[in-house]
């Protein structure tokens, strides 16, 4: 097992928020002393997947799929904003991360399509494939880093088979975006 791997899931709903570059900051600072595998949510590129859907009656399949590009896409957009942060797409990359502290993101869409550990529906969503990825990478910690407000307690904090996909025993926590001064002790409590 790794003893300093950390997961924090980086919300696609932080795109709209106007602190996306706090969050990105705060991230960096953390990955000088941590190793850290960002995953990205899917925002308004996964939005856009939604929308598409409804207009063409694409199966749930094929918006899975599309779902999991979209994260990709917010993953290009998180390595251009977290300073020194460098693009993962597998498990053997993102596995490699986790030797030494820095912060890598990475796209799921290879990996995560081709494992079929997660069902394919909406309701599936990013905080899965956290969980999924924090198990896969034996992550002693997953942070999920969300909008203003959100909370656990908030309907919908968390996607439905969330706890269900998180590995059994495993440290997580819901930290809002205007929450980020907790982020090193959190981490730090590993």
């Amino acid at each position: 097992m790794n003893a300093a791997g950390v997961v924090i899931k980086i919300g696609g709903g932080l795109l709209a928020s106007g602190r996306l570059e706090t969050v990105c900051a705060a991230v960096a600072r953390a990955g000088y002393r941590w190793p850290i595998v960002v995953v990205p949510g899917g925002g308004p590129f996964a939005d856009a997947v939604r929308e598409t859907q409804h207009a063409l009656a694409f199966s749930d399949g094929a918006a899975h799929r599309m779902a999991l590009l979209a994260m990709d896409q917010y993953a290009e957009v998180l390595v251009e904003r977290i300073p020194g942060a460098v693009w993962v797409g597998d498990h053997g990359k993102a596995m490699a991360a986790l030797r030494r502290p820095g912060v890598a993101v990475l796209a799921p869409s290879r990996w995560i399509g081709a494992s079929g550990a997660l069902p394919q529906r909406w309701d599936v969503t990013s905080d899965s494939v956290a969980a999924f990825v924090a198990g896969a990478l034996d992550a002693t910690r997953l942070v999920l880093i969300k909008p203003p407000g959100v909370t656990l307690s908030s309907p919908g904090a968390v996607d439905p088979d969330f706890t269900t996909t998180l590995p059994a025993g495993l440290r997580y926590d819901l930290l809002g975006c205007e929450d980020l001064e907790r982020l090193p002790a959190l981490l730090a409590t590993r």
